[in-house]
């Protein structure tokens, strides 16, 4: 099981983080894992675990500084008051910077509120060497697609209704003209399709687990980590 550890943000400041490692975890690649807008919870947490076990160090920092909840009005306050911006070039550049200290390669990855950060990381993050985006991105005019030095994967949902697919074939389209390398994978499915968690009662009506498409995304996800971080 992994732990919480602490790590330093460019600033100095300190955050808290939960580490996850493999039986072997020397010399072996990170995974910086952004969480959904409902915080540091089990679910993310479990993500972290799956990449321990796949042979990644993985950490998710606690960008809502302790806090979580189930409870859909709160965690759109909580994502609401977050600085985007620092969350990307502060506590994820930290994070990346962090597991980069061991000497490996570090990729960053991120579902729905965790997918823009993602695609902001990439902006500002220019130590890390790859990123993944699992449904989600910013406001498009905060994509500075000619800073993104790292190769993409992405993983859409086609009847999203939080991020809209229109607007991915628009990222599409800016990636393209900056000539940024980059994978976009669409899946007949609806928004956090891979968040195991939103079934039944659980899930917003604008939210289900597709089991299919989420096994498909998790190994094209490794065998892009294995090729870009190994």
């Amino acid at each position: 099981m992994g732990k919480m550890i602490e790590f330093k943000r460019p600033d100095g400041q300190s955050v808290q983080g939960y580490l996850a490692e493999p039986a072997q975890a020397a010399g072996a690649p990170g995974v910086v894992v952004i969480q959904e807008w409902w915080g540091l919870n089990a679910q993310i947490k479990g993500v972290a675990e799956r990449y321990a076990q796949a042979g990644y160090v993985a950490l998710v920092p606690d960008l809502y500084r302790g806090k979580s909840t189930v409870e859909a009005a709160e965690a759109e306050h909580l994502m609401t008051n977050l600085n985007f911006g620092d969350a990307a070039g502060q506590d994820v550049r930290g994070a990346v910077m962090y597991l980069k200290a061991r000497g490996t390669k570090v990729g960053v990855s991120g579902y729905c509120m965790g997918g823009a950060l993602t695609l902001l990381a990439a902006v500002h993050v220019p130590e890390a060497d790859a990123g993944v985006v699992y449904y989600g991105y910013p406001p498009l005019e905060y994509v500075d697609a000619s800073k993104i030095k790292m190769p993409l994967m992405a993983h859409w949902a086609v009847d999203d209704a939080p991020f809209p697919i229109a607007k991915v074939d628009e990222l599409e389209k800016m990636l393209k003209d900056a000539g940024v390398y980059f994978e976009f994978h669409r899946y007949q499915a609806m928004h956090a399709f891979a968040n195991e968690t939103a079934v039944g009662a659980n899930r917003l009506p604008i939210t289900e687990y597709k089991p299919e498409a989420a096994a498909t995304a998790w190994e094209r996800t490794l065998g892009f980590w294995n090729k870009h971080l190994r």
